[in-house]
């Protein structure tokens, strides 16, 4: 007997080729079974859907049917509510659900074939071989009787899977309290509590109390971004993957981020879906990952904007992940330091219409009566009036004299800059040239440690020229300034500066300071970054220099002091969301200062600015993040932006900018003015404001121009149903004489970025 399947496979919602394609198979193979089709000359993996086949290919020619190649046997089919998770996702960002559910799929599961599948799945793991074993075990304990004498509840699990608690820190009375009202209560929970209150170890706690009650339930652990893995991994691995004992199994911690190799994705991904890994650990990737016995969602440092992808489907992990715990049962926890307003909003108190339950933990862990009361304080944010400095100075003479001050002490030193290479421009001061990208609407960044120009958005690379390339002046200059100027000039200042050090061979007294950097371009080797963390945290390292990716996450345990330079520009920025990714960002560099009470110093917070008076950085200076908030919302509430309305841009993409608008401008005019009426339509439009087209911030970039529409409604249900309607308007005008050259389109909902 044959059967119709409906197959999703990776197509682009611009192709326009319906939910899934039709296949024939002479088994009834169940929804979310993984499969290898045919498609054109190649063939590539899929997933039957629960849809009709007529719903996927409309009129279908029997004849015309291709049968599917291969079934991937072995992998249990994913579940019902990842499909749930996947079809929401792609409905509610506006992209094919093939696209959405092959894209969350390993890179490696979409080349196997089955009988390679097949043959890599026979190789069992040491974990579940242990489980196995155990499982037969108590098998033939209830067939004998049940349990032994003397056998509890908790002696009944598998002594892999037995929470011994040791090597638990004591709790802190806010710790206690919070995970009181995380057992209480259903979630979802915004957890909002300083830097270095201890949010990790509620993580840890909750994980531990989870498995405890449920050996067979799995925890999903999500950070912005992948080079806060490690040491997260680390910390869950010490708790449970415990050496002498294990708690949950040797391989019950897993990793799942795109800076992995496909192998090593793949074997991730198939512990999570076979339930061996109890947590998994990963960016925003990861809230994709099938887990059928999730319980626990937590999303660690819930504000960051790389919950966001920028590519492919266009989705918020961490939204999405207050999704999926409403779909699968399971507690989701967002914790942050700085929450985004959203969250913030969303936490008010449920008369007011709020929907999380805000947890606060203001204090920092450490302090005791046997330390100084600055020990285990928030850092002292001073305001540097760079106005009062010598013109064009750098670094400010009372900072520095801070730097000498605490490296003399032992301790460590952190500047911050969000900007790599030496710097942004270089140009002519005769002729006005600059290092523009011929490639880009953009410049070209002056790296100075390689003498290159080099393109950050399309990668064109070329040697800084000996003269100016217009006039031939041979005095072209750098125009402000990266990290790595930063890093020189520090180490010019302080070169009269002696470690204090000791006797041993290791690090010797009176050794030259030692200055590192951290950026993209020192840790782009693999192992880089951690090798580089490790000197840090050995304390090889005096004075840190870097961008957002020492900003945040990291527990430096002896830093007592950092600085950010120039962070004025996004006080002035037209982005809406500038102010509140500043603040974000400075409070998170802040909270890397003092986190180690036992050194007993005041860890300080040096902001230099031409705006010193400015509210964001008065509220920073209390570290009174309520109010930066409320101050934020209500400004957005008065301006009708988000979370107050809802939003969506749609981006074009061809070869001549006027392309790109003329395809989003006749597109526009269709919507308002042609579309078919139906019931509703009216009311639907009312709420929606499409504005006119416009080129982006970067219009083009590797010589492709780039333009886009915003559209607003204070109704998010209106936004959506405009957007669905509106897809068909979309893939039919790219034909439109006017539109040639475009080259794709896509829907960004709730953009960050606009």
């Amino acid at each position: 007997m044959t059967h119709w399947l409906c197959v999703l496979v990776q197509t682009p919602a611009y192709a326009n080729l319906g939910v899934g394609l039709s296949y024939l198979s002479e088994l009834p193979l169940p929804p979310g079974t993984l499969v290898r089709v045919p498609l054109g000359k190649r063939e590539m993996l899929g997933v039957v859907w629960d849809a009709d086949t007529a719903q996927a290919t409309g009129e279908i020619e029997p004849g015309k049917i291709k049968s599917v190649a291969g079934v991937l046997e072995g992998i249990a089919p994913l579940s019902t509510s990842w499909q749930q998770l996947v079809t929401f996702a792609a409905t509610y960002y506006q992209r094919s659900v093939g696209e959405v559910a092959l894209a969350a799929l390993p890179p490696q599961l979409r080349e196997l074939s089955p009988a390679q599948m097949a043959r890599r799945l026979k190789r069992k793991s040491p974990a579940k071989a242990a489980l196995g074993d155990w499982e037969a075990e108590r098998s033939a304990q209830v067939k004998g009787g049940g349990r032994r004498p003397g056998d509890t509840e908790q002696s009944a699990l598998p002594p892999s899977l037995l929470a011994t608690g040791t090597g638990a820190p004591a709790l802190t009375p806010e710790q206690t309290t919070v995970l009181a009202q995380i057992d209480e209560h259903a979630g979802p929970f915004l957890l909002f509590g300083a830097t270095g209150s201890g949010k990790t170890e509620v993580y840890l706690q909750c994980v531990e109390q989870l498995l405890a009650a449920d050996p067979d339930a799995q925890a999903l652990i999500m950070v912005p971004e992948i080079n806060l893995t490690p040491q997260l991994e680390e910390r869950f691995k010490a708790r449970f993957n415990a050496t002498a004992s294990p708690l949950y199994g040797e391989h019950a911690v897993v990793s799942l981020h795109s800076g992995m190799t496909n192998p090593q994705r793949l074997k991730s991904w198939l512990a999570a879906h076979s339930g061996a890994a109890r947590i998994v650990l990963g960016t925003r990737m990861a809230v994709f990952a099938s887990l059928p016995k999730l319980r626990l969602i937590v999303v660690d440092e819930e504000h960051d904007p790389s919950y966001k992808s920028s590519e492919g489907a266009r989705y918020s992990a961490r939204d999405l992940a207050v999704y999926r715990g409403k779909l699968e049962g399971a507690k989701v926890i967002l914790g942050s330091a700085t929450p985004s307003l959203e969250s913030w909003h969303h936490s008010r108190p449920a008369e007011d219409g709020g929907r999380y339950l805000r947890l606060h933990m203001p204090s920092r862990v450490g302090g005791n009566d046997q330390l100084p009361a600055t020990a285990g304080a928030l850092p002292l944010v001073r305001r540097v009036d760079m106005n009062h400095q010598p013109r064009k100075a750098v670094f400010s003479l009372p900072l520095i004299e801070a730097i000498k001050e605490r490296v003399a002490r032992g301790e460590q030193c952190m500047v911050f800059l969000n900007r790599r290479g030496y710097a942004p421009v270089l140009h002519c001061t005769d002729c006005g040239w600059k290092s523009e990208c011929p490639h880009c609407s953009a410049y070209r960044v002056f790296h100075k440690i390689d003498r290159t120009l080099r393109c950050h958005h399309c990668g064109f690379t070329e040697r800084v020229p000996r003269a100016c390339p217009t006039c031939g002046n041979p005095d072209i200059a750098p125009l402000g300034r990266g990290t790595e100027q930063l890093e020189e000039l520090l180490a010019e200042l302080l070169a009269d500066v002696k470690r204090p050090g000791s006797m041993t061979p290791g690090n010797p007294r009176g050794e030259p300071l030692r200055i590192a950097r951290i950026d993209a371009d020192s840790t782009k080797l693999k192992g880089a970054l951690e090798e580089q963390l490790a000197a840090v945290h050995a304390g090889d390292v005096d004075v840190l220099v870097g961008t957002q990716m020492i900003a945040k996450g990291h527990d430096f345990r002896r830093i007592t002091l950092v600085a950010a330079v120039n962070p004025d520009g996004a006080l002035f920025s037209a982005d809406f969301r500038a102010p509140e990714r500043l603040f974000s960002l400075l409070m998170q560099a802040a909270g890397r200062a003092g986190r180690d009470a036992a050194l007993g110093a005041q860890s300080e917070v040096w902001i230099q600015t031409f705006q010193p008076a400015h509210a964001l950085y008065a509220a920073l200076k209390r570290h009174d993040y309520p109010a930066f908030a409320a101050q934020q919302l209500k400004e957005r509430e008065e301006a009708g932006m988000p979370p107050f309305s809802a939003q969506a841009l749609v981006r074009a993409e061809a070869r001549t900018q006027e392309a790109a608008q003329a395809f989003l401008n006749a597109a526009r005019a269709v919507a308002v003015n042609e579309m078919p009426a139906w019931d509703g339509w009216a009311t639907v439009l009312e709420q929606i404001t499409p504005y006119p087209a416009v080129p982006m911030t970067i219009q083009r970039v590797a010589n492709v121009e780039r333009a886009q529409m915003l559209i607003e409604s204070p109704s998010r249900a209106a936004l959506q149903q405009f957007l669905t309607a509106w897809q068909d308007v979309l893939h039919s005008t790219r034909s439109l004489p006017e539109c040639k050259g475009l080259i794709r389109w896509a829907i960004d909902v709730d953009p960050l970025l606009i």
